[in-house]
């Protein structure tokens, strides 16, 4: 499974800003220009990930976006999800899909089970904090 440069790009841009002073926004320019993005690509993202309350903006003149809460309160597979719309490693698993007409005969629907289910798991238990490199709680066994 290959994720787009959408997930790529908008977790970069987001790690980026869980970098900064949460305080001051950043222009998309300076992220951009930061992450080698492209800035109208990056705006796409932005209307996306502004929507879905993981960021807001600042107009005007010394404006920018921030992160709109806490990394700490971000789940990257919430992000990843909004930009890729799914995390099913094929077709037949996306709940909105066609479904697939070998259901219930099928000798590897098991497999695409367990790889979707891994990936929802890692993507579900990080949060942009992790992922920006602050340190992780340690998690009692």
């Amino acid at each position: 499974m290959r994720l787009s440069s959408r997930s790529e790009y908008g977790l970069r841009a987001l790690v980026a800003l869980a970098h900064r002073d949460n305080a001051l926004p950043v222009p998309l320019r300076v992220i951009a220009e930061e992450e080698n993005i492209s800035e109208q690509y990056l705006e796409q993202i932005f209307v996306e990930l502004r929507r879905a309350g993981f960021v807001s903006s600042v107009r005007g003149a010394k404006g920018g976006y921030r992160l709109a809460r806490g990394p700490q309160d971000i789940v990257v597979g919430d992000v990843v999800r909004l930009l890729e719309g799914s995390l099913a490693p094929m077709e037949c698993l996306i709940e909105e899909g066609p479904g697939c007409v070998r259901e219930d005969g099928c000798q590897t629907r098991l497999v695409w089970q367990r790889v979707q289910s891994s990936i929802e798991d890692a993507l579900g238990r990080m949060t942009l904090a992790e992922a920006a490199g602050a340190p992780v709680p340690s998690v009692a066994n």
